[in-house]
């Protein structure tokens, strides 16, 4: 055998007999005293919690390079766009070109470069609604939330609106009915499911369909999109009537007594719940000694003074005997 071979093979065997190494692991731990290891994100190191040693420095830090002091200077400085919401047709993702003809600098453009500005703006929103089903929720959108803003709903009941009509326009359930009847039948749907419920008149004052198109839309969406919407409760108009007329709490809260005692006695079945509430308010003002006149509750409820005044003597009597 060769002295080349004989080093070969002198070689392999020790390669053989050598003990194998150990993969090193991703553990964090002090490799001084073997304690756990924190990050110091202010100083950009990493250190020993038992020892203080410091074991890396200068890290990159992955947060943004400007600071903010309230929730106004952080929305103001943050380049993010706004969260995905229902109440646009695009969800929000898509891009708008501002009106104002101003480049980066704030400079003014020249004629030629307004009239390109222009022309993108006008492409950008073609694109925006490429087919009939967009043009149709963004037509929709905008009356709800219009609609939602007379009306004075919160964003919540908005975006419910949205939901359903986003429901009501997959299922197909819009041929044969007008696209406004069945945004306001939304919106009216999501006001109820929400406790915060506006009147068929009050809905109808704000729509640009009649009231018997909005009640025949709304009982079909609910039917076929199954919601589950609850009777409204009369005390859930209490505190907008006794805001709108200026009513103390303790009136507020002997109209929601006359309510419960009207639940109790059982003749609030078959009532409109708007009558009842505009009936204990008034009755509530009169026993508060907050006088407020029937013509005054029936401008705020939208309601006649005739069923005030029916209302008003059968709380009483529920009152009374509840009492006796």
């Amino acid at each position: 055998m060769s002295d080349t071979n004989v080093r070969r093979f002198q070689r392999e065997r020790d390669e053989e007999e050598q003990p194998e190494r150990e993969e090193p692991t991703d553990e964090l731990t002090c490799p001084e005293c073997s304690g756990n290891l924190a990050q110091d994100t202010e100083h950009g190191e990493t250190v020993c919690t038992e020892c203080g040693l410091v074991v890396e420095e200068d890290e990159i830090d992955h947060g943004p390079e400007w600071r903010a002091f309230d929730s106004a200077e952080k929305d103001q400085k943050s380049r993010v766009g706004a969260p995905t919401t229902n109440m646009m047709h695009d969800k929000g993702l898509s891009t708008n070109i501002g009106w104002q003809d101003k480049d980066a600098y704030g400079n003014s453009l020249n004629s030629r470069q307004r009239q390109k500005m222009q022309r993108l703006r006008t492409w950008n929103e073609r694109f925006r609604t490429r087919d009939s089903k967009e043009r149709n929720l963004k037509q929709a959108l905008g009356e709800i939330d219009r609609m939602a803003s007379a009306l004075g709903l919160p964003e919540n009941v908005r975006e419910t609106a949205s939901v359903i009509y986003r429901r009501a326009l997959s299922e197909n359930l819009l041929p044969g009915r007008s696209i406004e009847g069945v945004a306001t039948s939304s919106l009216y749907a999501a006001a109820r499911q929400a406790g915060t419920p506006r009147s068929l008149d009050e809905i109808t004052a704000v729509s640009r369909v009649e009231k018997d198109e909005v009640a025949r839309t709304y009982r079909y969406v609910v039917r076929e999109l199954k919601l589950e919407i609850e009777p409204a409760d009369p005390e859930s108009y209490v505190p907008r009537f006794a805001s709108e007329l200026g009513l103390s709490d303790e009136a507020e809260r002997r109209a929601r007594q006359l309510l419960q005692s009207a639940k109790r006695e059982g003749i609030h079945s078959g009532k409109s719940p708007v009558g009842l509430a505009a009936a204990a308010v008034y009755a509530a003002s009169l026993l508060t000694n907050e006088k407020v006149t029937q013509n005054e509750v029936s401008d705020v409820a939208n309601i006649s003074e005739v069923t005030i005044r029916n209302r008003y003597h059968e709380l009483l009597e529920a009152e009374s005997g509840i009492a006796a």
